[in-house]
């Protein structure tokens, strides 16, 4: 694939990631930041909760990073992420760019210097299609939440505090 002199490299690198993998859809570069779910849904005119949310944690008895990708709409309960891989601890953004190889606000569900573990919250699959950062704050790309389940092999499981 030629580069896209229009994408930033970190954004270039996961279109390139996408199109070996047999993703169809492109990177698309946002107006404005995309680094808060609100400000993607704003910038693709979609709702919140269709946005594919990275928030990464730093698991605690041997220090790999955890990648819970969440509905932009949902607070992520960590007792029940920790539940399911163990302890968690804060995931500054050192620990962030270094295991993922991408700045917090731009992390992408594929492509990390060390493998996370990974959830993936079953409430995306409300969604006909999904948006996640494509390795920069103004870079998403689409596809279905059955996609990125198979592009990630992440557990689907329940990830979002209960609404009061």
């Amino acid at each position: 694939m030629s580069e896209n002199p229009t994408l930033p490299e970190s954004a270039q690198r996961v279109a390139e990631l996408l199109a070996g993998i047999g993703h169809d859809r492109p990177v698309v570069m946002l107006p404005a930041t995309g680094k808060t779910s609100a400000e993607a849904a704003a910038g693709l005119g979609c709702t919140v909760a269709e946005i594919a949310k990275s928030i990464i944690f730093r698991r605690v008895k041997d220090d790999v990073p955890v990648l819970v990708i969440a509905s932009g709409s949902n607070r992520v309960d960590e007792s029940k992420v920790a539940a399911r891989v163990g302890a968690l601890g804060k995931a500054d953004a050192k620990f962030v760019r270094e295991k993922t190889g991408y700045a917090i606000g731009g992390v992408c569900p594929i492509g990390h210097a060390v493998k996370p573990v990974m959830l993936l919250d079953a409430d995306l699959f409300r969604y006909d299609s999904v948006w996640a950062a494509a390795g920069h704050p103004h870079a998403v790309f689409n596809l279905t939440p059955q996609q990125l389940q198979a592009m990630t092999g992440a557990e689907v499981a329940d990830v979002a505090q209960a609404q009061a």
